[in-house]
Parts: structure tokens; C-alpha cells; sequence
């Protein structure tokens, strides 16, 4: 089977991922992610194949804030990604910077590694490193519409969730890549949509 790049992504109604003023307390910002990510919390069960094909990738590419908050640009050595001593990904992941840093291994087999060559050479890492498997560009909004625009993703699937943000970072904003509906799912606190990324 041919190596595919795959998108995730939970937005709200009007097309957010995160809202303004993001920070290391509140990593999408104005936004209760208690409610963007309801679907995945309270009704686990349901919700289940979506929720385990997020992380079923060889591996991963992500942008620097969705690994840390928006910060002056010099790392804090103790910090080590939102998801604690044993991240979900258990893969490599690769995260854009213009900030170097060493690699950082985890817990179950995720190992972050920081990328200040670009998106082109952090996509290719991350083909190799996977294996043969899928990668997944795992965002946040700014790193996936950069992937979608460039051509460089297969498919992508959204988890969209009824909740008005209104402002904040939104996805299709700029967005010229063509996305084709190849089918949707509905459930209680998301509907979700698959797309065939056209070039």
C-alpha cells in the first residue's frame, strides 16, 4: 500500500481550531477545549475509530505551537509537550521550529524531534522515519493549511464541533487547496467529515 500524508483536525461550526491568546495555561486559547473536544470525552465509545485514527500513524508532523505555547523563542528546558511523561503518539514527531533543540525521547516510543529547516524537510524526515506507514500532519490550523495548500496531503478528516468561536486561528482562512467530500459521520457532539485533497 502507497504511503499516505493524513490530516486531523477538530474545528468549531465557523471553521476554528483555537482561539486568540494561547498560552502554556490554556493551550487553545480562548477557547474551553472542554467543549471543542466533548465528542472525544464524553462520548468516547461512540467516537472510538476517529479517536484512535489520530494516532495511527507511522509517524508525525506538528507546529511549534502545538507542542508549546506561543512564546519570545528560547525553549524552557523543562518543557517537554502538553501530553505529559507518556505522549499518545508513540512514534516520531517531528516539530517545526526556527529554534533548535535535541531531541526529547518519551515514554511509550514518542521521541520529538525539532525541525529548523522548514515544512519540506520536516514532512520528508518524518516519510522516512515512518517506515512505509502513514504521516500525519497533526496541526495545528497555521501548520496544516501551509501542508494542505502545498499539495502535500492525501486526505484530511475534521471533527467539526457545534460551538461558535467567532475569532481566533481559522482554517479557511487563505485555504486554496481543493478539498473533495469522500463521505461524513454524524454523532452527538460531532459531525465528521472526510475529504479527498485534490491538487
Amino acid at each position: 500500500m502507497t504511503q499516505q500524508v493524513r490530516a486531523h483536525m477538530m474545528l468549531s461550526l465557523d471553521g476554528f481550531g483555537s482561539g486568540l491568546n494561547q498560552s502554556r495555561e490554556r493551550p487553545f486559547g480562548t477557547v474551553d477545549p472542554r467543549q471543542l473536544a466533548r465528542w472525544m470525552f464524553e462520548d468516547a465509545d461512540t467516537n472510538r475509530a476517529e479517536i484512535d485514527a489520530i494516532v495511527d500513524h507511522g509517524a508525525f508532523v506538528m507546529g511549534r505551537n502545538m507542542w508549546a505555547a506561543p512564546g519570545p523563542g528560547v525553549w524552557e528546558e523543562e518543557w517537554t509537550g502538553w501530553w505529559g511523561p507518556n505522549p499518545p503518539y508513540r512514534a516520531p514527531v517531528f516539530v517545526l521550529t526556527h529554534y533548535e533543540r535535541p531531541p526529547i525521547e518519551m515514554e511509550g516510543g514518542t521521541t520529538f524531534h525539532f525541525v529548523t529547516q522548514g515544512p519540506e524537510v520536516a514532512l520528508a524526515r518524518a516519510k522516512e522515519a515512518a517506515g512505509g506507514r502513514n504521516v500525519a500532519i497533526a496541526g495545528g490550523v497555521t501548520t496544516l493549511r501551509h501542508y494542505l495548500n502545498a499539495g502535500a496531503v492525501d486526505t484530511l478528516h475534521l471533527k467539526i464541533v457545534p460551538l461558535i468561536v467567532g475569532q481566533g486561528e481559522r482554517l479557511w482562512e487563505g485555504l486554496t487547496a481543493q478539498l473533495e467530500p469522500t463521505g461524513s459521520r454524524h454523532t452527538r457532539f460531532a459531525t465528521h467529515v472526510d475529504y479527498r485533497v485534490t491538487r
